[in-house]
């Protein structure tokens, strides 16, 4: 009998752990069928509500339910390598706990693994009930992933994903600090099949995922699979060489053959504040790939488990 691992991260889920472990259940016949036996991992990513009395709760009914509580809260990058990290399974599914990720999915999904699919991936087709701004920008960044990285990084990819225990190996091998799973998907290739639905609203709980934590989330995507910006940064500095060159070219005509003097105090201050800027700017963008590689030298551990069973 294989064994299905069934990934779950989730920080302060007090409201919904009970309730997806009761959805998982309803596949519990499609288990049978299949000679399937599951375990859950749910991943507490030091969580302050009761999420933590819940899911032992879970676990003196069912041995199948397992949890990995953090230390403090580590982000859900971590919570995931930590998931794949503790899976037994010969398959590895991720989900997150507010029932986004309909459980019902989980038939079709393995129907393609027995097809030869190495992973079987899903995303959204519409962001109904999303605010319409964070909508506008998620689509924006998965354009420009497109166009500046070569990794595939799907738009309205979800981690609602089934592995076969080959990718989750693959991606166990990946032990960087600063995590992007989508673009850890891509990377390590494989043969992905990709399932389409509609979007699914929370119905209990709220998103711990602000406006400014996801923009955050993106800049980690685009400097973890994307040297674009440093190219930019260095054309950016040759642009304006060039542009001071014949900015001089043109003061040096000018004084020597109709006499004129040069520009007053107001221009050259704002000249130099813009190229102090540009300046800035282009040193923020070195500072943040440097602060990167700083915290991989320093290897740290991606997550400290203060508990487990």
């Amino acid at each position: 009998m294989k064994l299905l691992s069934v990934v779950v991260p989730c920080y302060n889920e007090e409201e919904t752990v009970a309730d997806f472990y009761t959805e998982i259940l309803k596949n519990e016949l499609f288990f049978k069928e299949k000679d399937l036996d599951f375990e859950i991992i749910y991943i507490d990513d030091g969580s302050k509500d009761k999420t933590v009395e819940q899911i032992k709760r879970l676990h003196k009914a069912d041995g199948r339910v397992h949890m990995v509580s953090f230390s403090r809260n580590f982000g859900k990058e971590a919570a995931m390598y930590a998931g794949f990290k503790h899976a037994k399974g010969d398959y590895v599914v991720t989900m997150d706990a507010d029932l986004q990720d309909p459980p019902s999915l989980l038939p079709e999904m393995f129907s393609y693994i027995e097809k030869g699919y190495d992973s079987v991936a899903t995303r959204r087709v519409s962001r109904k009930g999303e605010p319409p701004v964070r909508s506008f920008f998620a689509r924006l960044f998965y354009r420009l992933m497109r166009r500046i990285s070569k990794t595939e990084i799907v738009d309205g990819a979800r981690d609602y994903r089934l592995m076969t225990r080959q990718v989750v190996n693959a991606i166990l091998s990946i032990k960087e600090y600063n995590r992007f799973t989508k673009g850890i998907y891509g990377w390590v290739g494989f043969q992905t099949k990709w399932l389409e639905f509609e979007n699914i609203e929370r119905k209990k709980g709220e998103t711990k995922w602000s406006f400014w934590k996801l923009f955050a989330y993106s800049l980690e995507g685009i400097m973890a699979f994307s040297t674009a910006p440093l190219a930019f940064a260095s054309i950016l500095g040759i642009l304006f060489c060039v542009l001071a060159f014949f900015m001089i070219i043109v003061i040096i005509v000018k004084t020597l053959v109709f006499g004129d003097p040069t520009s007053g105090w107001p221009s050259m201050i704002c000249i130099l504040c813009l190229i102090s800027g540009v300046q800035l700017f282009c040193m923020g963008i070195i500072g943040q790939y440097l602060s990167k590689a700083y915290m991989e030298v320093k290897e740290r551990p991606i997550y400290i488990c203060r508990e487990e069973f």
